[in-house]
C-alpha cells in the first residue's frame, strides 16, 4: 500500500480563513465601497499600530510594495541596490523595474541573512558611485542584524529598506542605544517589532496565502518619514493627488480636481482585501505563537540528528518562523522520502544569480560561496498555524526516521 495514498497530505504552508474573516469580506460586498473606501485605511492604521510605525501604506501585493518603496526612495536609472542572493526574485526585480541594478552581498552562514561584515567590506572596497540603498531580507522570519546594517548605511549614506515579507510578528532586541532620524532614540535592551522602522527608512510586507496573514494577495509598506509616506501614497495611485499645485489652472476645489505629479502606478489595495487583512491581523499574535510552538517542538525533536542542521536561534531575536529551514545532505532523497509519507516540503531559494534572467545580465556566484553552500542543502518543512498536533507529530517522526537512517 502506498503510504501517501493512506494519509492526508501535509503542505509546507497554508492560510487559515475563519468565519469572522468571511463575514468581514461579506460586509464589504454588501456595502457601497468595494475599493477606495474605509476598510483599507482601517487596516493601515491598525497595522502601523501593531508594528509600532508612524505610517503604513497598503498595496495590492508584496511585489508592488517593494516597487512602490523603491520609487518613493528615489531609486532610478543608474542606481545600485544592495540585497541578498537568497530571497524571492521580487526583492531584486523591483530594482530593475526602476531602471536600477541589484548587487548581491553574500549571506551569513548561520542566519542565512545578509552578512553585515561582508556588506561593509564591499562598501569599503567600492570605487565610483555609492549605492543608493541596502535591502536586508529577514529570511524565514529571523530578523537581520538591523543595528549593524543601519550603522553601515549611515556611514555610506544609504537608505535602508527592510524586506519583511517573511517576518510579520518577528522581534529583535537592541544591543546598543541608537538613533533613527525619523524615530528618535532607542535604548539598549529595548525590543522592537520588525516593521517599526527603528533601524530603517521603510519596511515591506506581503500577504500571500502562505504568509502570516493573507488578503488573498496584498502588501504593506511602513515608515516613520512623512516625506516618504506622502511619496508612497502618490506612487500608489498613478502619481495623482487632490492637493492643488497650480491653482490658476482651474476654479474647482479639491473634491472635484486632481493633478498627476509623477508617473505612478495602480498599486491600490481594494476594500475586500483590506477587510480580510484587518480581520486576520487581529489574530496574528496567536498564529505566530503557534508557529513558535511548532518550531520549539521541532528544535527539541531534531536536536540529536547529527546529519540535520537546525535554524539559528539566539536570545536577541524572536523569529516569526514563516519557514522552518533545515540543512541536509542528499536533499533529493529527503524530498522523495517525505513526499512518499504525504509530507510536502519546499526549497527556498535558488540564489538569484543562478536564474536564467540574471545569468543573461552577467551575474554569477563567484563572490557568493555561502549562498551556494546554503542552497545545496536547504529544505523547508511544514509549519503553519493551522497545523494540528497530529500533523506535527507525523513530520517529526518522518524527519527522525529519515535522519536516523544516515541519509
Amino acid at each position: 500500500m502506498n503510504v501517501q495514498n493512506s494519509l492526508e497530505t501535509i503542505p509546507y504552508g497554508r492560510q487559515w480563513i475563519e468565519e469572522d474573516d468571511i463575514q468581514a469580506v461579506v460586509e464589504v460586498l454588501r456595502s457601497d465601497w468595494l475599493t477606495q473606501g474605509p476598510k483599507v485605511k482601517e487596516f493601515e492604521e491598525y497595522f502601523a499600530g501593531y508594528v509600532g510605525a508612524r505610517y503604513a501604506v497598503a498595496v495590492c501585493n508584496g511585489t508592488a510594495a517593494l516597487h512602490c518603496a523603491y520609487l518613493a526612495a528615489g531609486i532610478g536609472p543608474g542606481d545600485e541596490v544592495i540585497t541578498t542572493p537568497i530571497t524571492f526574485a521580487a526583492t531584486a526585480n523591483a530594482a530593475f523595474y526602476c531602471g536600477a541594478r541589484p548587487y548581491f552581498v553574500d549571506i551569513d552562514p548561520n542566519t542565512y541573512n545578509l552578512d553585515p561584515e561582508k556588506l561593509k567590506r564591499y562598501l569599503r572596497g567600492k570605487r565610483g558611485d555609492t549605492p543608493k540603498a541596502v535591502v536586508p531580507v529577514h529570511m524565514a522570519g529571523l530578523p537581520c542584524e538591523m543595528e549593524k546594517i543601519q550603522a553601515i548605511a549611515q556611514e555610506y549614506n544609504l537608505l535602508v529598506i527592510e524586506d519583511a515579507c517573511h517576518a510579520l510578528g518577528a522581534q529583535y532586541q537592541a544591543r546598543t542605544g541608537s538613533v533613527n532620524s525619523q524615530n528618535g532614540r532607542g535604548n539598549a535592551g529595548d525590543w522592537s517589532r520588525v516593521g517599526s522602522c527603528r533601524h530603517s527608512d521603510m519596511s515591506v510586507f506581503s500577504f500571500h496565502p502562505v504568509k502570516h496573514i493573507t488578503c488573498g494577495e496584498g502588501g504593506m509598506i511602513t515608515t516613520n518619514s512623512k516625506e516618504l509616506y506622502d511619496r508612497l501614497l502618490l506612487y500608489r495611485n498613478h502619481g495623482i493627488t487632490h492637493e492643488v499645485q497650480h491653482p490658476l489652472f482651474h476654479d474647482l476645489d479639491s473634491r472635484f480636481y486632481c493633478e498627476m505629479k509623477v508617473l505612478g502606478f495602480n498599486f491600490r489595495m481594494n476594500d475586500i482585501q483590506g477587510a480580510l487583512g484587518l480581520s486576520q491581523l487581529k489574530k496574528v499574535d496567536q498564529w505566530v505563537k503557534r508557529r513558535r510552538d511548532i518550531a520549539s517542538q521541532y528544535l527539541k525533536a531534531f536536536a540529536d540528528l547529527g546529519e540535520v542542521r537546525l535554524p539559528y536561534t539566539n536570545g536577541c531575536t524572536l523569529s516569526a518562523y514563516h519557514l522552518f529551514l533545515l540543512q541536509v545532505k542528499h536533499r533529493s532523497c529527503w524530498l522523495s522520502e517525505l513526499q512518499s509519507r504525504g509530507i510536502r516540503c519546499q526549497v527556498h531559494y535558488l540564489p538569484l544569480p543562478l536564474h536564467p534572467f540574471y545569468r543573461q545580465k552577467g551575474y554569477d556566484m563567484d563572490q557568493l560561496p555561502e549562498a551556494g553552500s546554503y542552497y545545496e542543502k536547504c529544505l523547508s518543512i511544514p509549519i503553519f498555524p493551522k497545523m494540528t498536533d497530529e500533523q506535527t507529530r507525523r513530520v517529526m517522526e518522518a524527519i527522525k526516521t529519515i535522519g536516523g537512517s544516515g541519509r
